[in-house]
C-alpha cells in the first residue's frame, strides 16, 4: 500500500515536471512567445533545471536539448521505480532490463508529448468559440499550427467550423494506440 502510494506521487510529479519540459521544449521549437502567461510560468518552472543543463548540453539544430533530456530521464526514472516494485514481488533486477527500460522511457516520452498535443487543440477549440481575444489564444495557436496547417490543406471548413482540430486529435489517438 505504502508502494503504491509512493509510486502514484513520484508518477505525479514526474508527470508534471515532464509535461512542463516538454511544453517548454515545444513552444522554443515552434518559436512560441514565452511573453505570456503560460511562458512565463513554464521557464520560471523549469528554469531550475533548464539553465544549468544549457552550460553542458547545446541545442541540437534548434532543438532545445536541455529542457528535451530532463523529460526523457524523468520518465526513465518513473519506469525504472515501476520495474523495481514490480520485480520486487515477482524477483528478478532491473538492470537487466536496462535496454527494455530506456525504450519504454522514450515511449513515455513520445505519449506525453501527445497528450500535450491534444490538450492543446482542446483548450484551442474552447478558446475560439468561448474566448477567442483570450492571452493564451495566441501561443496555444502558434503551438497548434505546425500540427493544423498541413490538415487544414486538405480538409475544408464546413460552414464558419474548421475540422481540423478534431481531425488532428483523432490521429492523434491513433497514434497513440500504436505507441
Amino acid at each position: 500500500m505504502a508502494g503504491q502510494a509512493g509510486l502514484f506521487l513520484l508518477q505525479a510529479l514526474t508527470g508534471f515536471l515532464t509535461f512542463a519540459l516538454l511544453l517548454r521544449f515545444y513552444m522554443q521549437a515552434f518559436r512560441v512567445s514565452f511573453n505570456n502567461q503560460v511562458g512565463t510560468f513554464v521557464v520560471d518552472l523549469t528554469n531550475w533545471l533548464v539553465k544549468p543543463l544549457r552550460k553542458l548540453l547545446p541545442g541540437l539544430f534548434g532543438l532545445d536539448l536541455a529542457s528535451l533530456l530532463p523529460a526523457y530521464l524523468l520518465q526513465l526514472i518513473f519506469t525504472v521505480a515501476l520495474a523495481s516494485v514490480q520485480e520486487g514481488v515477482e524477483g528478478g533486477s532491473p538492470g537487466s532490463l536496462l535496454p527494455l527500460l530506456l525504450w519504454f522511457a522514450v515511449l513515455a516520452t513520445l505519449r506525453f508529448s501527445i497528450y500535450l498535443l491534444i490538450g492543446a487543440l482542446l483548450l484551442q477549440a474552447v478558446l475560439s468559440w468561448v474566448s477567442p481575444y483570450s492571452p493564451l489564444s495566441q501561443p496555444v495557436a502558434q503551438l497548434t499550427r505546425p500540427f493544423l496547417r498541413p490538415i487544414q490543406r486538405v480538409v475544408p471548413m464546413v460552414g464558419a467550423i474548421d475540422l481540423a482540430p478534431l481531425i488532428a486529435i483523432v490521429l492523434a489517438q491513433l497514434l497513440l494506440m500504436f505507441l
